[in-house]
């Protein structure tokens, strides 16, 4: 198991910034690949962006890129989610998450392709 606790979320303004953090525990943190995804209010969750093992590879999916950044620190079993420029239409819960991978490039970026979920942190960005 994979125990994964979130934090950093809150109300921000929009042009502002957020940084998420996501604390990993009960396994070996480097055999996964990480990611974060986000659901609104009425809307199905959605993938944001993932980093591979090596923490070499990322990807984010294209209405956060140039504003959201994605890395890891293997040393403090933490993957850290910095976000910029915040928009109202970011508002959502995030969700941190991990996927057993075989290989230490890839990126996840599918909803089934991760094995665990932290419960989540609210991001609200006012107008």
């Amino acid at each position: 198991q994979v125990q994964l606790v979130e934090s950093g979320g809150g109300l921000v303004q929009a042009g502002g910034s957020l940084r998420l953090s996501c604390a990993a525990s009960g396994r070996t943190f480097s055999n996964y690949a990480m990611g974060w995804f986000r659901q609104a209010p009425g809307k199905e969750r959605e993938f944001v962006a993932g980093i591979s093992r090596s923490g070499a590879n990322t990807y984010l999916t294209d209405s956060v890129k140039g504003r959201f950044t994605l890395s890891r620190d293997s040393a403090k079993n933490t993957v850290t989610l910095q976000m910029s420029s915040l928009k109202p239409e970011d508002t959502a819960v995030y969700y941190c998450t991990a996927g057993a991978s075989y290989y230490v490039s890839t990126v996840y970026t599918k909803n089934n392709e991760y094995d665990y979920w932290g419960q989540g942190t609210q991001v609200t960005v006012s107008s």
